[in-house]
């Protein structure tokens, strides 16, 4: 059974959650101990091509997969010839293999990957020096990678962290800076920002400029704004709105902020698979209010085909304050 994000690991008063966070504490240092292992004695693999890595150092909910999306999209604006490679998290396959849209589900692959397929090449696997070297194979000539900061086994041209840039109220990207389980931090965040080439702030379309205390905690590390921006206006008339990612609040306050007539909404663990009688409380809610139902591109290609036409997605995409600009980053990062 999956379980929801605590909204007290984003909050940066390390007051919330005391009790949980000192209990957790302990299973924290070894996940750290763990993953700084992995990395110190991991020996990257060189497959030919620039690889590109789009992570971050939380659990979820900083914008990975839009960015990386925006990402394939630059670089294919530009001529070369980009393909992206998952692990595939979520899905029962293994890999490698390229995603098929028509063939296959967000059961088969997860539904990250599906999302990236619709945009560029999209490879997925478990291993990921044998799923660089199937996507060189069928002609990549950039890699895309989502969600590998902390993976160590390929040797990457680019590292960029993504970074949620909402600090409204008492929002902070790190929490406290404890490490997973007892905060939001795959790593320590010095240790994590060591191995960063450069930081990728994202923020709501409706939020104020990044916050300055945040861009500070980045260093000398360069630092690119992009924004979540609607692909269009939500759906007309009352909504019952729900989202199963890492931060489903945040689908929430966007779609008020669009001008959405949210009559409820209703948060799922991320990534979660809509089941029989999830579908069933939803379907009651909409009737309950005479609304429609409304969620994200990521949560809509996990339902069931026969709810899809029931359910409104609506998407939204990374676009870059500084679009020139970080193209030419990207640019450099290929030669």
């Amino acid at each position: 059974m999956k379980l929801g994000t605590p909204r007290w690991w984003y909050q940066r008063d390390g007051r919330h959650g005391r009790v949980a966070r000192t209990l957790l504490r302990p299973a924290s240092w070894i996940w750290s101990a763990a993953t700084a292992r992995r990395i110190a004695r991991a020996a990257p693999v060189d497959v030919g091509v620039p690889v590109i890595s789009i992570g971050n150092l939380t659990v979820g909910g900083s914008g990975k997969t839009p960015v990386a999306r925006e990402v394939l999209r630059l670089f294919h604006q530009s001529g070369v010839e980009a393909h992206a490679l998952s692990r595939g998290y979520g899905g029962r396959l293994t890999g490698p293999l390229r995603v098929d849209p028509a063939v296959h589900t967000a059961a088969d692959v997860g539904d990250e990957p599906l999302m990236l397929s619709g945009d560029a090449p999209a490879w997925i696997s478990a291993d990921r020096v044998a799923g660089a070297r199937a996507a060189v194979a069928g002609g990549a000539k950039a890699l895309v990678l989502d969600d590998a900061h902390q993976n160590p086994a390929l040797n990457k041209t680019l590292s960029l962290i993504v970074v949620d840039g909402e600090t409204r109220g008492d929002e902070w990207p790190f929490g406290d800076g404890s490490v997973f389980p007892s905060g939001p931090m795959r790593e320590p965040l010095k240790a994590g920002l060591a191995r960063a080439d450069a930081v990728v702030v994202l923020l709501p379309n409706d939020a104020p400029p990044a916050d300055p205390d945040l861009l500070t905690v980045f260093g000398h590390l360069p630092i690119f704004i992009a924004r979540l921006e609607p692909a269009g206006p939500p759906p007309p008339g009352p909504q019952v709105g729900f989202a199963g990612i890492a931060k489903p609040w945040k689908v929430e306050r966007a779609l008020i902020a669009a001008g959405c007539a949210l009559e409820d909404f209703v948060p799922f663990p991320d990534h979660a698979a809509y089941r029989p009688k999830d579908l069933a409380f939803l379907a009651d809610r909409a009737e309950v209010f005479d609304a429609g139902l409304v969620t994200t591109e990521k949560d809509w290609v996990r339902l069931p085909p026969d709810w899809r036409s029931r359910v409104r997605s609506w998407p939204v995409a990374a676009r870059f304050e500084d679009e020139p600009g970080f193209a030419t980053f990207l640019d450099q990062s290929l030669r």
